[in-house]
């Protein structure tokens, strides 16, 4: 069984996952014709990425 904090790393993962697949199949689509919030959920999206990563390497740590 995983501990509860690993859990909470798995979790997390998911969630941005999540939100990362929004970003880039619904609110990008909604968004054409603002530039503005083009950007913005561009930047959100590279952000998204990099906890992605981020928790990646975290759980890796605590799988070995």
């Amino acid at each position: 069984m995983l501990d509860n904090h690993l859990y909470n790393l798995l979790n997390q993962l998911t969630q941005e996952h999540k939100s990362l697949w929004r970003i880039k199949n619904k609110y990008m689509v909604d968004s054409d014709g603002c530039d503005k919030c083009k950007e913005f959920w561009n930047k959100l999206e590279k952000d998204k990425e990099d906890h992605i990563k981020e928790l990646t390497d975290l759980i890796k740590s605590h799988m070995s």
